[in-house]
Parts: C-alpha cells; structure tokens; sequence
C-alpha cells in the first residue's frame, strides 16, 4: 500500500496491492473465509480501494466507527462524517476472530481484496441511525437499509486491494481520483467545480453550474452518482446518456463529465460534507451545495428529515478545515419576456417567470404531454421518454397481500382472466402456492425463508414489469419491510399496486377446508400467520378489499378501475 501526493489534492491512499504481491494474494486467499459483497458493499469498496474515501484504508473499526458517529472524526480527529463498515450475518461473525484474513469477493466470486479483521463487534443500529441521519424514522432510506437490510455486526480492517471490481457500462467514464487528477492536470486545469447530481439535467442545470463555473473562474465536473441512490430514481444508464447529451451545450474545453460508483445514504448535512471530502480527493477545489442536499425528502409524518439550508450551514462550518470552497446553489427560472434563464433573486416584478416542477414534468413524460424546449434538451426529453414509455405502455405489478383464506387466489385469478381477456400485455400470475412448489420448495416457513420467498417473487414481478409485461402476485406477505423492498425494486421499472385482501380473520376461518387454522390454534402447526405469527397490515395500500362484502368478481372489476383512472389500461 503507498500513498501519492497530487497537484489538485491532498494524499490519496492506493490500497492496491503491486501487480506481483496481488498475484501472492490471490493464491493466499484460497485459504480463507469469504464474504460474498452486496452491491453497496462493492461500491464502498471501490471507492476504498481507488482513494476516493482518503484517508480511510479500510473498514472502519469499532472506536473509529463510534467516534465518526458521535463526531463526525475518526480517533486521530481527522473529518470524516459517514461511517464506513461491512455489515455482516452473526452466523458469519461469528465464524470470523480478530486476526484473521478474509476474502473479498464480488457476487461472480471474482476476489476484489482481502481485509485483515481488527475489529469485530454487533453495533447499536438505533444510536447509529439517529447520531448519523438524526432519526429512527424507517421512512428514511438509509434508516431503513440499517434496519431491515443491512447485517447485525460489523467487521472492521485494513484492505489490501487485488483486483479493481469490474464494470463494463461507460468504461471511458468510470475514472479513479488519480486518473481524473491527472487529466486536470494535463489540461492545465487549476480550479474545479464539482456539480454532484442523481438526477437528470436540464436547462437549469446547465446554467446553474455553468455560472457558478464561471463565478469563482473555474473549470466544472459533472461528477453523477451511479452507484446506489435513492430508491425510485431513473436508472444511471438513462441519465448518462442524458449527460453526454448536456455535455455538448457546454462551450469546449470548459466542462468534464466522470461518474462517481458511490452508494448515497440521502443523509442531508453529514452526506453534503462527506460528498464534499470525496471530490476532493478527486482533485476539486469547488463544490455546489444546493437546496436540501441529499435529502431524501419527508418523514411518515410528512415534515423533512433536514432543514433546506442544514447542508450549508455545516458546511460553512467546516469549510477552511476541508480545503474545499462551497458554491450556494442558485435556483434558476426562466424568463418568458427574457427568453432566459436568471437567477430567482434577480428577477423583477414586470417579468414572466415559467416553472414546471419536478412531478409536473414527470406527468408530462407520464403521459405523453409535451415538454417545452425552454425547459429540457430535445435529446434528453427523447431518451427520457424512450426509457419512460407512458404508462399504457409500461409493465406494472398487482401485488397481493392478506391472511390465508382471505381470498388473494380466487381475485387474482379472476384479474388474470380479465386482463388476458384485455390482450395488450403478458400476464403472469405468481400465486403463493405455485411459488411456493415451483421456485421455493427448499424453503421453510420461519421469518428468514418467508422473507426470502417473498424476495424471489419481487424479484420475478420485477423482471416481468420491467419487460413492459403484467405480474400478479398472490403471497400471504406478512412482513411491512419485506412488502417495502419489493415495491421500491418495482416502482423504478414500472407501476406497482398493493392491494390488502383485509378479510376479517373469523371468515378466513371460517373458510378453512384444509383444517389450518384449527391446527395452529391446537399448536400443531406452528408460526402460523394470524395465529401465532403477526401479519402487519399495510398502511398505505393502494387498493383495500373485503371479500366477506365483496365477490371475486367486482374486487377484480375494482382493481381495474384503479388500473384505469391511474393511466395504466385505455
């Protein structure tokens, strides 16, 4: 492991192992345990490995991880606001001794690095949640991930970097901080501003970032996230070709696009300085800050997680101890009598200011409305629509959930007939029993295997929806997370609809030609839904149905009148 001091930042850590001790490492790791990476583990990784998370040189360790929790700084009082770690199973701790070595894999099996455990402990999620993102309110996507996602213990460690994970979308994009340094360096660029984004950009953006490049007379870094983002966000292979599109109404020589493998935990202030530290290492001397940054929006109360300035305000806190300068967001509105784009605080009473809103444009690329040029490129609007069909075009995903006996079967069967009956799309019915017997056999019915059998369905819904096709899906899924996670893998691709069969538990009974119910009350069988085992009925299910009030019949003839007025059937 060395170190390099660069031009355009501070010292930037190289985890990578030389070329002939990587080979020594590969075959010294046959011997040891290992830990299969989740995507956002990669992504950590990656960015551990290549310097973007200096001066980190691993996982962090208990003390480290506890005092960048309370402090926002690691024991040696460096900042650093988010914490680090590799979440891992107790089974699988348990299995690991300080001391040991580990392999690294990515989800091929391919070894990435090896990580010498230091540190291995079970933390307090509940701490950590609300010292890191100030709440324990599951509704924010990274409390949820630490909650329902995420391991029970951590291991802690220094890397030695084998080989660099492999990605092979815009490889002439995916730049290491050394190499984007270095490319500065060699275009003789001596000031940067790095413009962080998630989202697709528009007219606004471009001028936003364009002037502030021009304010403090430097170059610009489009630096987009396309690693892990907030859940529901477009895809990044979409938004990169948006980007190159933007690319070209830049005046040449002025802007650079490279894209950032980081995974967000939308985690407002700390994630603002963190993202901050990391273009920094990447050779930034400037970085916009805008409106609520990283924020994930509201709480189950309907209040935000952050204020719309806590970002600033903790930046310009800790400015001068970065060594990066903060450039405000500007919000930008365009002048109908003007026919520009002006910053909203120069605007003056005689001008005509027009507006479309984020959801606005998203109905209008919804449905097939038109979307001004004043407000989008062309080629942006045209691969935004191209990847977002209008939703009589997209796939969706019925998913229900209810007591056994409730009547999920015998509705989504009649809905399978209708909409067969219909003809525009695949129909795919995966009922709980059929799952059960075709792609879930091996399973059990303890908490951990129904919530994988509910992941694999999600899954399969997910594929169907995304190939523009209909899944119905007819699972008891009792848990609320395990419901969550296969809306938020849906909803990206295509529409999703949970409907509740919220059937009162005496008819499911009293319906019971298999003797279940009687056996589970007997203690015969046990972990029954409803019976012994709790069933969390949704809070916000888009459809709600009763079939003691209701006959299989017009629930189906419901659920497409919902289908109807939402855009998804014509």
């Amino acid at each position: 492991m060395g170190a390099n001091k660069e031009p355009h930042g501070g010292e930037l850590k190289d985890l990578y192992l030389p070329a002939a001790e990587a080979e020594a490492e590969k075959v010294r790791a046959k011997d040891f345990v290992s830990w299969d990476l989740t995507p956002r583990q990669l992504c950590d990784l990656d960015l551990l490995l290549n310097g973007a998370f200096s001066p980190l040189e691993g996982f962090l360790g208990e003390a480290d991880y506890n005092a960048v929790c309370a402090d926002m700084r690691l024991v040696s009082g460096v900042l650093w606001p988010m914490p680090i770690t590799l979440d891992v199973s107790a089974e699988f701790a348990a299995s690991v001794a300080v001391g040991d070595t580990i392999a690294l894999r990515d989800q091929e099996g391919v070894l990435v690095a090896t990580l010498e455990v230091s540190d291995n402990w079970q933390p307090n999620k509940e701490r950590e949640a609300e010292q890191v993102f100030g709440s324990t309110d599951d509704t924010h996507p990274a409390v949820n991930f630490l909650f329902n996602q995420a391991g029970s213990h951590y291991l802690g460690g220094k890397l030695r970097g084998v080989e660099a994970p492999t990605y092979y979308d815009f490889k002439g994009l995916r730049e290491s901080p050394a190499e984007v340094r270095a490319r500065m360096e060699k275009l003789g660029w001596r000031k940067v501003v790095a413009f962080q984004t998630r989202n697709p950009l528009h007219r606004a953006h471009q001028e936003l970032t364009f002037r502030a490049a021009r304010e403090v007379e430097a170059n610009l870094l489009i630096h987009p996230v396309v690693g892990m983002t907030k859940p529901g966000d477009i895809d990044h292979f979409t938004r990169v070709r948006c980007y190159e599109h933007v690319l070209e109404q830049y005046p040449e020589q002025t802007t650079t696009l490279s894209l950032l493998n980081l995974a967000m935990r939308m985690g407002g202030p700390r994630e603002a300085l963190w993202h901050a530290l990391i273009r920094k290492n990447y050779g930034c001397t400037h970085f916009i800050v805008g409106r609520d940054h990283a924020g994930p929006g509201n709480d189950r109360n309907g209040e935000p997680f952050y204020g719309p300035y806590d970002a600033q305000d903790l930046f310009r806190a800790h400015e001068e101890e970065m060594g990066i300068s903060m450039v405000p967001f500007k919000m930008m509105v365009y002048v109908e009598n003007r026919a520009e784009y002006m910053p909203a605080d120069e605007v003056s009473e005689d001008d005509k200011v027009l507006n479309i809103s984020g959801t606005e444009f998203r109905r209008r690329l919804r449905d097939g409305l038109d979307i001004p040029d004043w407000f989008s490129y062309p080629k942006v609007v045209a691969e935004l629509r191209r990847a977002h069909p209008p939703k009589h075009k997209q796939g969706f995903t019925i998913f229900f959930t209810g007591l056994s006996g409730s009547g999920k079967s015998t509705i989504a069967n009649a809905l399978m007939v209708k909409l067969l009956e219909d003809g525009r799309r695949p129909v795919t019915l995966l009922d709980g029993d059929v799952v059960r017997k075709n792609l879930s056999s091996e399973l059990t019915f303890s908490k951990e295997h129904r919530d994988l059998n509910i992941q694999r369905i999600g899954y399969v819904a997910s594929e169907i929806t995304k190939n523009h096709g209909i899944a119905i899906c007819a699972p008891i899924a009792p848990y609320t997370h395990t419901r969550r996670q296969v809306r938020e893998t849906i909803e990206p691709l295509g529409g999703f609809f949970e409907v509740h069969v919220a059937t009162p538990i005496e008819v499911c009974e009293e319906r019971d030609r298999k003797g279940l119910y009687a056996k589970a009350r007997a203690g015969i069988i046990k972990g029954f839904t409803g019976i012994d085992d709790p069933y969390e009925a949704p809070e916000a299910a888009e459809i709600v149905i009763d079939t003691s009030e209701l006959s299989p019949d017009l629930a189906a003839h419901r659920i497409l009148i919902t289908l109807e007025k939402h855009g998804y059937l014509k």
